[in-house]
């Protein structure tokens, strides 16, 4: 428990920091972290890690990046950590562009969810969003459903002047496909112009573009996952829609549960806040490892500084997402 009151009990784990897309609201432009490969924790590294925060109670768990599925020993991630006594469940995140060949390897390696990110369908806008190709994407998705996850969820991060006009074709193209849609303000976390206040489209306005079409209900006790999003039902697609206002809603931080685990070895209390406690010399030389877990929660602060002008030190992709 954390010094205000919540239960810790899930761990996002970024694999890498590489990624094979350019999100606006993610990587900056040219971007060469990554490049420090060394720094990376190893397969049995992260492993290592997941044992220890199971040993203090966390049963929650998600493989993030960058983009997780360009590590080669993705799989053997996943296995090693659905092994362990104590895990309950393990998620990944994923721009998707590489699922359609990975998904069943996923699933039989222990994954349990995935969650896609998809900014657009509309080619043009897609690829101004992230550099990429949408049919890429497309394909995962079949892929993931195919592959029976137990939950499969899509993610669009709301840009103003760039894909607001794809929101309903997006909750249309979730509700043919009886999948969770969760729309995610743009947060602070990255220094590229495309982040500046301008582009910022809150949960509030999304909801009334989706009110001009349907009708939404709120579902207090729907929870696909152990995430922040409160979700809606739309009275006549039946869609089930999710919004995450890490900057617009007051209680946000309220029942957070989680901590991360960056791709070179730094537990992070808060994505919204800098401190990070650097694992990695106690990992390599045998320490403590659940001394330092301890230490990370005893310092997760009661909420986000995204309202107070926040810049961050270093871009979402460095922290995971």
């Amino acid at each position: 428990m954390d010094p205000f009151g919540r239960t810790i009990d899930y761990l996002r784990i970024s694999v890498t920091d590489r990624c094979n897309e350019r999100c606006l609201y993610c990587m900056p432009e040219g971007y060469k972290g990554w490049s420090k490969k060394a720094d990376h924790l190893s397969a049995a590294e992260i492993i290592k890690v997941v044992a220890a925060s199971c040993a203090l109670g966390f049963r929650k768990f998600r493989l993030t990046g960058g983009e997780p599925l360009l590590r080669k020993d993705i799989e053997e991630i996943a296995a090693g950590i659905w092994s362990l006594p104590g895990v309950q469940t393990l998620g990944i995140s994923t721009n998707g562009v590489l699922l359609a060949r990975q998904a069943r390897g996923l699933k039989q390696a222990g994954v349990r969810s995935v969650n896609i990110s998809l900014d657009a369908l509309d080619a043009a806008i897609y690829r101004n969003v992230t550099g990429g190709n949408v049919q890429d994407v497309l394909a995962g998705i079949d892929a993931a459903i195919a592959a029976d996850f137990e939950v499969v969820k899509l993610n669009c991060v709301l840009l103003r002047g760039i894909n607001e006009d794809q929101i309903w074709p997006l909750v249309q193209f979730a509700a043919e496909r009886k999948m969770p849609l969760r729309f995610i303000e743009l947060m602070p976390m990255s220094k590229i112009a495309e982040t500046d206040r301008s582009r910022f489209f809150s949960i509030d306005e999304a909801l009334q573009i989706l009110s001009a079409y349907d009708t939404p209900q709120p579902l207090p006790e729907y929870r696909p996952g152990h995430g922040p999003a409160r979700y809606y039902e739309l009275s006549h697609t039946k869609a089930r829609v999710g919004f995450i206002g890490a900057v617009t809603t007051h209680d946000f931080c309220e029942s957070c549960n989680k901590l991360r685990l960056t791709a070179d070895g730094r537990i992070r209390p808060c994505l919204g806040r800098h401190g990070e406690i650097d694992l990695t010399p106690t990992l390599r030389s045998g320490g403590d490892i659940e001394a330092i877990i301890r230490e990370a929660i005893l310092n997760k602060p009661e909420s986000h500084a995204f309202a107070e002008c926040y810049e961050p030190g270093r871009p979402m992709t460095a922290i995971g997402g």
